[in-house]
C-alpha cells in the first residue's frame, strides 16, 4: 500500500509504502513520528497524522497493488 500527499496546487508526493512482509518505508522528509501508518490485513490501512498543523493541509491518497 502506498500513501501520498498532494498539497494545494502541487503534485503528488509519496509519503510511505507498506507491505505485509517488510517494515514501513518512509520517503525523505516524512517519518513515522508524524505519519503513523497501520495495516491490519491486505484490505485495510489507516494513516494518522500526529500534531496536525496548517502545513499538513493537503489531500491524502492511498493506493494498493497486487504485486
Amino acid at each position: 500500500i502506498f500513501w501520498y500527499q498532494q498539497p494545494p496546487r502541487n503534485g503528488l508526493k509519496l509519503v510511505a509504502s507498506i507491505s505485509t512482509w517488510m517494515k514501513n518505508s518512509y520517503e525523505e522528509g516524512y517519518s513515522e513520528a508524524k505519519f503513523e501508518i497501520s495495516r491490519d490485513n491486505n484490505d485495510h490501512s489507516v494513516m494518522t497524522i500526529k500534531n496536525v498543523t496548517s502545513k499538513d493541509a493537503a489531500t491524502y491518497f492511498c493506493a494498493a497493488s497486487d504485486h
